[in-house]
């Protein structure tokens, strides 16, 4: 019976070899592999085609690979050989040696020691690449009566559990049973225990814990479990359940861990709440933390273990979110300011560089002032606070430069338009022959001309007007000149022509002075000269050379006026002319 049983689980490890030769090496399309137990050594060997180029590395490493998924207890022998179709000897074998360290070893021997070695650079095997001729055809006896296992590509697929159980009879019955005394295989289960009874276990400490430290308590608990399943192989019977509990297990540790991480974001957040933010995106960053706290959160379930320490976390959570949500709103409303404010600055700097006139001054000192009350706004508590204060610093001194600027052009239009207005009634004056008047509004329309500041805008204009203005006032001092010089002549002909009669009648012009004698003057005068040494009593004018020396006195009066001078008695003839220049 355990010869039967030994046979069909080295034709099921052959199988399996054979298939798997032919996924990994692309250059042959048959393999044939045959397995025997020989003196207690498990011995494998693989045939191919002989127009076949095989790396005998890489068939090696192949067979290495399958038998890796064993995890033997105790040291047991194989041997492996490469061999061509209808060839006796093989050309090159292989020793592997299954040690306790879980892994195939390969073992020299003493033969292949006197070969020369090659060495695979990514494998433990040891191989020698031929074998001698004089080596014994008896070595190979083994195989003779193995029935051949040929197959070909696609070939067939063999479950892992039935080569674990079919590799375990093999070695079992080739001179150990080591592979029964791994952990669950064929003893009691210790680690399935502590599963089951953690399993059962866990839901009630899950809903008990009212921390995360107590969570994660419960997790590494879970975890441990769960990697203690791993030391149960594929061949154990128990295998299958112990994949269902660590399945279960994980699960759970995997939900404690949503939960964890979700409870140590929000501590995180909490952490950054102590401190004002400083910036928009140091609140959008806490924002992100209560996001992700939340979230994973709002996925547990009612029915879960988790559901009484998450709601009372969640009602928290969503107050903070909250609280965060209208603070970057309101962030972001003092920040639209702030950059308004800096977006109409620019404004502000375009109309104070192209600025050709008063209003435009004016407008620039109004947009600078629209800057400074926008930033003045911005509460201390604002992210945006400091920035808001360091452009005041840079934009309060050029709203006082413009605010200087465009008082200094509003006294200057003030002080043009003064000039122009007095000017103006200047002269009305003039047109009035108010000449001393119009001299005086001509020399304040001068003077205040004069005084429109060279670096205003209405320096140029008021410089124009400053030339005519001089003029006008020249005209009109010399005009003052003339009226106050004929001022004077009518007083001194009034004086003259008044002797307790009125001797004489005047009128003047720009060019002459025209006296009448009077018919009283003349009648006197012809009463004199028809009687010379008689006196009327009735009159206190003393005519005796008295018109000689009315003349002389009509001449300096003309001289003093610069005007020529007619002196006509009362029928209109003239008795007396003094001409200028005569």
């Amino acid at each position: 019976m355990k010869v039967a049983v030994q046979q069909e689980d080295l034709q099921l490890l052959a199988k399996t070899l054979q298939e798997q030769l032919l996924v990994e090496v692309s250059t042959a399309e048959v393999f044939e592999v045959k397995c025997v137990v020989n003196k207690g050594e498990l011995m494998i060997l693989t045939q191919h085609a002989s127009d076949v180029i095989v790396d005998a590395q890489l068939i090696f490493a192949v067979i290495e690979e399958v038998l890796q998924s064993l995890a033997p207890q105790k040291e047991q022998r194989v041997q492996c050989f490469l061999r061509v179709f209808g060839e006796q000897l093989p050309y090159t074998k292989c020793f592997l040696a299954l040690k306790q360290t879980g892994g195939w070893v390969a073992e020299e021997d003493k033969e292949a020691q006197e070969e020369k070695e090659v060495i695979s650079p990514s494998s433990s095997l040891t191989y020698s690449p031929s074998i001698n001729e004089t080596e014994e055809e008896e070595l190979f006896d083994p195989f003779a009566d193995v029935p051949n296992f040929s197959a070909s590509k696609p070939g067939f697929q063999v479950k892992p559990i039935l080569l674990g159980v079919a590799l375990v009879g093999i070695i079992v019955l080739s001179g150990g049973a080591y592979l029964l005394t791994r952990p669950c295989v064929m003893s009691e289960c210790q680690e399935i225990q502590n599963a089951k009874q953690l399993k059962t276990k866990s839901p009630q400490l899950m809903r008990r814990a009212k921390s995360e430290k107590e969570l994660v308590a419960v997790q590494e608990q879970l975890a441990a479990a769960s990697t203690g399943l791993n030391v149960i192989p594929s061949w154990s019977p128990r295998y299958q359940l112990s994949e269902e509990l660590k399945a279960s297990l994980s699960g759970r540790a995997e939900k404690i861990n949503q939960v964890v991480k979700a409870l140590q974001t929000a501590s995180l957040a909490t952490q950054k709440v102590q401190t004002p933010a400083s910036s928009l995106e140091e609140l959008q960053t806490r924002q992100h933390l209560w996001r992700q706290a939340i979230a994973p959160l709002e996925s547990i379930s009612s029915s879960s273990e988790l559901y009484g320490l998450v709601q009372g976390k969640l009602l928290n959570y969503r107050v903070r979110l909250h609280a965060v949500n209208q603070q970057i709103f309101t962030e972001e409303k003092w920040l639209k300011k702030l950059t308004a404010a800096k977006g109409v600055a620019v404004a502000a700097e375009k109309q104070e560089a192209t600025a050709k006139s008063l209003n435009d001054w004016q407008k620039a000192q109004s947009t600078w002032l629209v800057v400074i009350n926008a930033l003045n706004t911005i509460p201390r508590n604002s992210v945006g606070y400091q920035e808001a204060q360091k452009l005041l610093v840079d934009y309060k001194p050029k709203l006082v430069l413009v605010r200087d600027r465009a008082t200094k052009e509003q006294l200057a239009v003030k002080t043009y338009q003064q000039a122009l207005s007095t000017a103006k009634q200047a002269k009305v004056y003039e047109q009035q022959n108010q000449w001393q008047a119009a001299a005086i509004y001509w020399e304040q329309a001068l003077q205040t001309a004069k005084k429109v500041p060279q670096d205003s805008l209405y320096y140029t204009q008021a410089k124009s007007i400053i030339e005519p203005y001089s003029a006008a006032l020249k005209q009109a001092q010399e005009k003052l000149q003339v009226v106050s010089s004929l001022q004077q002549t009518r007083t001194d002909l009034d004086k003259t022509c008044i002797n307790g009669i009125r001797i004489c009648t005047f009128s003047i012009d720009n060019a002459e002075i025209i006296v009448r004698l009077t018919p009283e003057y003349d009648q006197i005068r012809q009463n004199n000269l028809a009687n010379p040494y008689s006196k009327n009593s009735d009159t206190a004018v003393d005519v005796t050379n008295h018109l000689q020396i009315l003349r002389e006195a009509l001449a300096v009066i003309g001289e003093n006026a610069n005007l020529s001078l007619f002196l006509y008695d009362s029928q209109g003839q003239i008795i007396y002319t003094r001409t200028l220049g005569g």
